[in-house]
């Protein structure tokens, strides 16, 4: 058995934590007073009276950085997708509080640094009323302690990395269904609920070295493997990483009924790719994200090649929950007939819970919104979402499957759009 080399995760790990003290000090440098009376340090009732106008008339800006290029450019194009919809369905039906909201958008270009000096950008010169998270748990770390320095509540679509709430930060929110090491629980339950003679005896892992892939898959194995499935291949890559003939060739050569791999995207495609150049097909195949991003991932791998993949997912466009068919007709109106990606969906969750704080507390008070959405739950498209004390969700992912050439639900129990399993999963085209 192999095992995946975690040095790049502690020099990921090191730079996150200067650029959390970066963050703090440039953004506490950068404050200010304002419209302040010189002499009293207060505002006359006439400025009040007059800002106070002026904020009833003036649209609620909401500031966002997002990795419009750079390597999360698909995703975070997809979450501005998202963001968007949310921004014209809100409008359409009377703004927030009675005004129209605008978003503020900056590229961080997958920077971490740049997520940084977006943040604060937006807080101290743009002066966003409030703000909505980036992609990906990488770039949501630093972001979340620009965020908490300035006491604003940052509502991320993507970003359940333990890591983060290591932080014990009291703004950051994380809007889906559950953080990383819970998201496969429900391929996992799946798989030990298999008859004996079609659960898996061996299995291998390819793991990105990401804050959210990583845990994913390392939970499941550690699960995996208390349930007697032995690991005989586990593998951890680089971010940048882009030939996978070699893993391919050692997974072929490893023989696993099942491979389990910690994927974004571009990495999904490559591997799948790869093992269909050197002929080895599992029974059982689980990814990370990649299989999320609909005709962008079947496009990719070649047409018939996703059925039978598992992903766990925390949206479908199937499901009946308040406020999926506006989603899903906003987003077809905006960007052409398909089904929207589960980045886009989460994008608008964040949106849609940032927005039923706000209208629950009858302002724009950071501290009370924050203190509102720990005590509180939100209704979403995704379903009901609540809080823990520092931000957790506290509810369990879905488990998705392609079937053919659309994608089913298959499990929790009573969330399913599908009764039956592809397995074991066909032959590549």
């Amino acid at each position: 058995m192999k095992h995946g080399k975690l040095g790049a995760r502690g020099r990921i790990g090191a730079l996150v934590a200067s650029l959390a003290v970066v963050s703090l000090v440039a953004s506490a440098c950068s404050s200010s007073d304002g419209g302040t009376d010189a002499a009293t340090g207060t505002e006359s009732a006439a400025e009040t009276s007059a800002e106070e106008s002026a904020a009833t008339e003036d649209p609620i800006r909401i500031g966002i950085s997002l990795p419009l290029t750079g390597d999360f450019s698909q995703p975070g194009g997809e979450a501005q997708k998202g963001y968007n919809a949310w921004a014209a369905v809100t409008n359409a039906n009377g703004g927030l509080l009675g005004r129209q909201v605008e978003l503020v958008v900056l590229d961080d270009a997958s920077s971490q640094e740049q997520v940084v000096t977006d943040y604060n950008r937006l807080i101290n010169e743009e002066k966003v009323d409030l703000l909505l998270g980036t992609f990906s748990s990488l770039l949501n770390y630093p972001a979340s302690a620009v965020a908490e320095n300035n006491e604003m509540v940052l509502i991320a679509p993507a970003g359940g990395s333990p890591k983060i709430f290591e932080q014990n930060f009291k703004y950051y929110f994380f809007a889906q269904q559950a953080t990383a090491p819970n998201q496969a629980n429900p391929f996992v339950a799946t798989i030990a609920a298999l008859p004996d003679d079609q659960k898996p005896k061996t299995a291998a892992y390819a793991i990105q070295d990401d804050p959210f892939a990583a845990p994913v898959i390392e939970s499941m194995q550690a699960q995996l493997e208390a349930m007697g499935v032995e690991t005989v291949y586990s593998e951890m890559y680089p971010p940048e990483t882009t030939n996978f003939q070699p893993f391919a060739s050692a997974i072929a050569a490893a023989k696993p009924d099942l491979v389990a791999q910690g994927a974004v995207f571009e990495d999904g495609v490559n591997l799948v790719k790869s093992m269909i150049q050197v002929g080895f097909s599992p029974n059982i195949l689980f990814q990370t994200s990649a299989p999320s991003n609909g005709a962008q991932f079947t496009d990719a791998i070649g047409t018939g090649n996703q059925d039978g993949i598992f992903y766990a997912v925390s949206w479908s466009e199937k499901a009946p929950t308040p406020g999926n068919a506006e989603f899903l007709a906003e987003y077809e109106a905006q960007n052409g007939p398909g089904v929207p990606a589960e980045d886009a969906a989460n994008a608008y969750v964040a949106a849609e819970v940032l927005a039923a704080a706000v209208e629950a507390t009858g302002g724009l008070d950071n501290p009370t919104i924050m203190e509102w959405l720990h005590a509180n739950s939100v209704s979403t498209i995704l379903g009901e979402l609540s809080w823990d004390e520092i931000g957790r969700p506290q509810g369990e992912f879905l488990l998705a499957q392609w079937q053919g050439d659309t994608v089913n639900i298959v499990a929790p129990a009573g969330l399913t759009t599908s009764d039956t399993l592809v397995m074991p999963k066909p032959a590549w085209k």
